[in-house]
């Protein structure tokens, strides 16, 4: 893996989800960011990403909206996304799994699972 998109639409939230990426071992990796789905279809237009971790809830496109599009697409298709919010239950687990989701994950993130959720994935 050499490039991680990170998509949110709180500035901080993805410096956070980036601090604990570098914290979890993927220091060297390319970052890229986007505010919202839409931003992120747009970044994955121009550069294609090894990994998504996104925020559910954004403005423009939210992340059920951008894993929909990015499922239909033969170029993106394939790419791992894993959320990160802190709206989730089981419903919602299971909705955004059939979907393709590799994991989701609740708010705040920690280093340590981020990072044991990566390896089971193998990411």
């Amino acid at each position: 893996m050499e490039r991680i998109l990170i998509v949110d639409d709180s500035k901080v939230a993805r410096m956070l989800i980036r601090r604990c990426l570098e914290i979890a071992g993927y220091a060297d990796k390319e970052f890229m960011e986007a505010g919202n789905g839409k931003e992120a279809l747009a970044e994955l237009k121009k550069k294609t990403a090894d990994l998504v971790i996104a925020d559910l809830n954004m403005p423009l496109m939210d992340g059920e909206g951008l894993i929909k599009w990015m499922r239909k697409s033969s170029v993106l298709q394939d790419i791992p996304v894993i959320f990160v919010t802190s709206a989730n239950n089981e419903a919602r687990s299971a909705q955004l799994t059939k979907l393709g989701a590799k994991a989701i994950l609740g708010k705040p993130i920690a280093p340590p699972r981020l990072a044991e959720v990566l390896e089971s994935l193998n990411i």
